[in-house]
């Protein structure tokens, strides 16, 4: 009786061994389908790309950095940037656009394909020597995270016509010494010149989904 009573149950043992190895190997299979699924998915991602006809692409510029080196289109030829537009001066959004934009630096910081570029809206008063002073408060390593100054209408051109930035025109009859910008947006550039995305720069969230949307654009070369 001992005997078919140590066999029924080794039985019973097994039976429960099968199930629990059969219910974790379809848990397995549910838990690999499913990653495959999401890790799928965000390679996918496409981001929109902003122009008529998706055929606009940034223009030729020269400007110079806080080391008072001289920036052209060909230093960011192949790279993924981020521009904004600030003066330093500003105590109303240029401050806070500029505390978020280090959140950006720092998730990509020594990665040489992606930069940052922020531009004068002052260039007269935001001299070299003036922008370096002021990209030290932010330890911004001018290899990477670029503050320009330079022609004041190229600097506006180039936000209205290229980055597509407080893109009306000026007013008519206004003197390019009396034409001012001021917008809280940072614009993402992929490496091919083409406007990306629109992010304020004052929210936290449009912050976290441009840095989001720079590891897409990564992912798009690979």
């Amino acid at each position: 009786m001992w005997s078919l009573r140590a066999n029924f149950a080794a039985m019973n043992n097994k039976k429960t061994g099968i199930i629990l190895l059969s219910f974790f190997m379809v848990l397995g299979v549910a838990f690999l389908g499913y990653y495959y699924k999401v890790t799928h998915e965000q390679k996918k991602l496409v981001l929109p790309i902003v122009g008529d006809n998706q055929g606009h692409h940034v223009q030729d510029f020269s400007f110079v950095n806080q080391d008072g080196r001289t920036i052209t289109n060909a230093d960011v030829k192949g790279k993924i940037y981020v521009v904004s537009y600030f003066f330093a001066t500003c105590k109303g959004i240029c401050p806070k656009m500029n505390e978020n934009m280090t959140k950006v630096y720092k998730a990509f910081k020594g990665n040489k394909d992606v930069l940052i570029l922020s531009h004068t809206v002052d260039p007269v008063k935001d001299t070299v020597a003036a922008l370096k002073a002021y990209s030290l408060r932010f330890d911004a390593d001018a290899s990477q995270w670029m503050f320009l100054t330079g022609d004041k209408k190229q600097l506006y051109d180039m936000a209205r016509y290229s980055y597509l930035i407080n893109a009306e025109d000026t007013a008519a009859g206004t003197k390019i010494e009396d034409d001012f910008i001021h917008d809280e947006h940072y614009v993402l550039v992929d490496r091919y010149g083409r406007v990306r995305g629109f992010y304020n720069g004052l929210e936290n969230g449009d912050v976290s989904k441009l840095i989001s949307d720079i590891n897409a654009l990564i992912m798009e070369k690979e």
